[in-house]
């Protein structure tokens, strides 16, 4: 080989370790097969900001290594993960074993975190990546003996203040717009300016909830129907009352009685919540606070159309039920103003 050849290979070689220097992401390993990990590879590669590199998986199945999964290759078994930690240089374990007794190398990953490895539990990693929680493999020691959950008195005091002079501002600077509101809707289709219908809220007790009305009297008959997009049910007016969101406004009341707070699980009605707390894991836990006028799904994710939405929409409120705080409840209302300002999520 040639003196400039050599030269080359050489610069290249210090090219790589400067850009392999100023890389920054995380070197993620992912121990164990399930649906947890095919999540949180999808959430870790295809978020904006990439912070992780996933460098592939590590499966107790002898014939499964050398696949691929989702593009990341499957590198060995479990028992080899003190050599493939080294061998490619990780920094982060993420652990996704669903049945953990007898599966885990305990004694390595003890060794490996106490060498400075960075060792998590996949739904934690997944939660704090995409601000919801992953419900359908998490176990409910993982809930028991989480950090999250706290009801400290308060905190419940100062989020109920929040509330009262919330709805107290909302209903005094908006008065002239709801007295409005309600002239338009009654000049534009036959029925009263308000709508009442039955909410599941707080420990799962019903109560009347108010709204603008939106549809057309007596639009549903007598079966409860989920809202759709370009829902035909829907007046001229509503339509304009949905994509502003000014056809919640007279929740301001329930907020004032006490059955709501400013922010929440948004409430579903008696034949959904019967349907959906069997079909979808730890669905009850949202009725464990106060239903919202607004939340963190509302500003996270579209309106729910059916179970599959809701089943998305319960990981976002078991996060809110879960990282409960005043300042959170501000972020979200703050937010929650860009939303209607932006006319999304509605129909």
């Amino acid at each position: 080989m040639s003196a400039p050849q050599v030269k080359d290979q050489a610069a290249v070689s210090i090219f790589d370790q400067v850009l392999h220097s100023l890389d920054t992401r995380k070197r993620v390993l992912i121990l164990g097969e399930s649906e947890l990990m095919g999540d949180l590879i999808r959430i870790l590669t295809t978020k904006r900001r990439h912070w992780f590199d996933v460098v592939g998986v590590l499966t107790n199945e002898s014939n499964r290594v050398g696949q691929s999964i989702l593009g990341k290759p499957i590198l060995g078994l479990v028992t080899e993960l003190f050599e493939l930690v080294e061998r490619f240089q990780v920094q982060t374990i993420a652990i996704c074993v669903t049945d953990r007794r007898g599966s885990m190398p305990l004694d390595t990953l003890l060794d490996l975190k106490s060498m400075g490895l960075e060792v998590i539990d996949g739904h934690q990693l997944y939660e704090s990546e995409c601000g919801r929680l992953s419900i359908d493999e998490l176990k409910p020691s993982a809930l028991i003996f989480s950090s999250g959950f706290q009801r400290r008195t308060g905190m419940l005091l100062l989020k109920r203040l929040e509330d009262v002079i919330g709805a107290s501002l909302g209903l005094v600077l908006l008065a002239p717009l709801m007295a409005l509101v309600g002239f338009l809707i009654k000049l534009d289709s036959t029925g009263p300016a308000l709508y009442k219908q039955t909410r599941i809220g707080h420990r799962g007790c019903p109560y009347v909830l108010w709204k603008f009305r939106s549809m057309r009297q007596d639009s549903e008959g007598d079966t409860a129907q989920w809202a759709q997009v370009g829902d035909g049910r829907v007046t001229r007016m509503g339509r304009w009352l949905r994509l502003l969101r000014i056809d919640e406004l007279p929740q301001f009341f329930n907020v004032l009685k006490g059955e709501m707070s400013l922010v929440g699980p948004r409430p579903e009605r008696p034949i959904f919540v019967q349907k959906l707390r069997q079909q979808i894991p730890y669905y009850d836990l949202r009725h464990t606070i106060r239903p919202g006028l607004t939340g963190w799904a509302q500003i996270r994710f579209n309106y729910a159309a059916s179970v599959e939405d809701s089943h998305m929409k319960l990981q976002y409120d078991l996060y809110y039920v879960k990282h409960l705080s005043v300042w959170f409840d501000l972020s979200i209302l703050f937010r929650t103003i860009r939303v209607i300002l932006m006319g999304s999520g509605a129909r």
